[in-house]
């Protein structure tokens, strides 16, 4: 029997709200995260049925158990079949160790499947309502080329993404600065969590309440839930579902969105054993998975990961909740998780650039598969898994690390490493040539409430 699904914020100090509200909103009016109050189920049945659709049959199934109540079937179809009208190619590189692409949609990342599938859902409730929004979002590389591309030309609906100004590649840049039309991109003098930090006291500034402010970075409920479709993707394509085998995820991580969303899935029943989560040299989550103690690094530090250079990565609060305890939006806990289970269940690990660039190497010179770094570190991360749980590397055991950006997106590193100049995909071909649009600002509240106050 279907119980219709609330959602809380992690801060629990307001009330809840239906999808609807928690999409429109992003951020929790207490500046807490919203989470699901309960999940609907899955089971082999489910998985089994799914074994033969295309993706954007799987993500309309899995969808519309959470959206039901709010949403016509019908209408939630179309938007679903518009959003994922590319390939999701599983490719298998030896034994039952497979690695999963997330990379064919419009920006090559895995953040199209988000974004696209949330900019629809919020146009399509602004359409109903008759009203206009402003997106704030902050981008460590791919997040703000996906949000720019997602939400391009959408008539409700203008955006503004901030991004740091030296830490992405030129093509991920290229993909937000040569849109016009809804679109606004913002170079800032400093890190990622400079940006994240700007975006979240807009929110809670009250002086632009009449800008009608939302989140699309993966603090919103409507990237998290999205993110969950592709991992029930991958068991039904790969696993026997009728022997209910148990499968093994890793998962190059940042700011934790893609993680929760498989979480959620195995939360929702999707057989799991483990999920390997692989940062880079931002290992604030490993060093807390090793004492206990959690510690935002402060400055991020740069690495050739671009996307993973998250100092305090915002989903800690859903994933710290996950399992029992309360991380307010600084990373302070305020209550204590089960960390013992989430050391079971979640095998954390930092992957050092050396150990990246060695994978990308090493994977090409075996394997004759091109990885980008942030899916070379995913790799890495489950032949650290391997080596510590050496059951784990069995043949029989069923593998799937994730590659979240095309190799394409990353030339120079491919280049030195491997001597080979990655083929573009349809997507970014005639980038490198297009004309570029952005504005720069220092890293001062003042100046960027100053700079929306200005332009909206």
């Amino acid at each position: 029997m279907f119980q219709s699904i609330s959602y809380y914020s992690t801060n629990h100090k307001t009330e809840t709200a239906g999808f609807r509200e928690a999409l429109l909103k992003g951020l929790a009016p207490d500046n807490g995260l919203y989470m699901p109050d309960h999940l609907p189920h899955i089971d082999t049945s489910f998985i089994r049925n799914l074994s033969r659709k295309d993706y954007h049959e799987t993500a309309f199934e899995t969808a519309r158990l959470f959206l039901r109540e709010e949403i016509k079937d019908t209408d939630l179809y179309g938007l679903v079949q518009d959003a994922y009208d590319f390939e999701v190619p599983i490719e298998n590189i030896y034994e039952r160790k497979y690695i999963m692409r997330l990379d064919q949609g419009p920006t090559a990342s895995f953040k199209d499947f988000a974004a696209r599938l949330m900019g629809r859902l919020m146009q399509h409730f602004l359409a109903q309502e008759n009203r206009n929004m402003l997106i704030l979002t902050a981008t460590s590389g791919d997040t703000g080329s996906a949000i720019a591309n997602a939400f391009y030309g959408l008539d409700n609906i203008q955006v503004v993404v901030l991004y740091p100004e030296k830490e992405v590649t030129s093509r991920q840049r290229k993909q937000m600065t040569t849109l016009r039309k809804n679109i606004r991109i913002i170079a800032l003098n400093g890190k990622f969590d400079d940006c994240q930090a700007l975006v979240k006291k807009a929110f809670s500034d009250h002086d632009l309440d009449d800008l009608n402010l939302s989140s699309a970075n993966s603090i919103n409920i409507g990237r998290l839930i999205p993110q969950s479709f592709y991992y029930i993707y991958a068991y039904s394509r790969t696993a026997n579902a009728d022997e209910q085998e148990n499968i093994i995820f890793s998962v190059p991580s940042g700011n934790f969105g893609n993680v929760m969303g498989g979480l959620l899935a195995w939360k929702m029943g999707l057989p799991v054993r483990r999920f390997v989560v692989a940062t880079n040299e931002n290992d604030e989550v490993p060093v807390y998975w090793q004492t206990g103690s959690y510690k935002s690094i402060v400055p991020s530090r740069n690495c050739i990961s671009s996307a993973m250079n998250v100092g305090h990565p915002s989903n800690m609060a859903r994933l710290v909740t996950l399992y029992g305890g309360m991380m307010d939006e600084t990373g302070k806990i305020m209550k204590d998780p089960d960390v013992e289970q989430m050391r079971r269940d979640i095998f954390a690990i930092s992957i050092s650039d050396k150990k990246t660039i060695e994978t990308i190497a090493g994977v090409y010179n075996k394997h004759k598969v091109i990885l980008e770094p942030h899916g070379a570190a995913g790799w890495a991360g489950l032949l650290e898994d391997f080596r510590v749980h050496p059951r784990d590397a069995d043949p029989g055991q069923l593998c799937v690390s994730l590659e979240t950006a095309h190799p394409a997106k990353f030339p120079d590193e491919i280049r030195r490493v491997i001597g080979i100049d990655p083929e573009l995909p349809p997507s970014m071909k005639g980038l490198d040539q297009m004309e570029e649009t952005y504005d720069k600002l220092d890293n001062n509240y003042e100046i960027f409430k100053e700079y929306l106050k200005d332009n909206y």
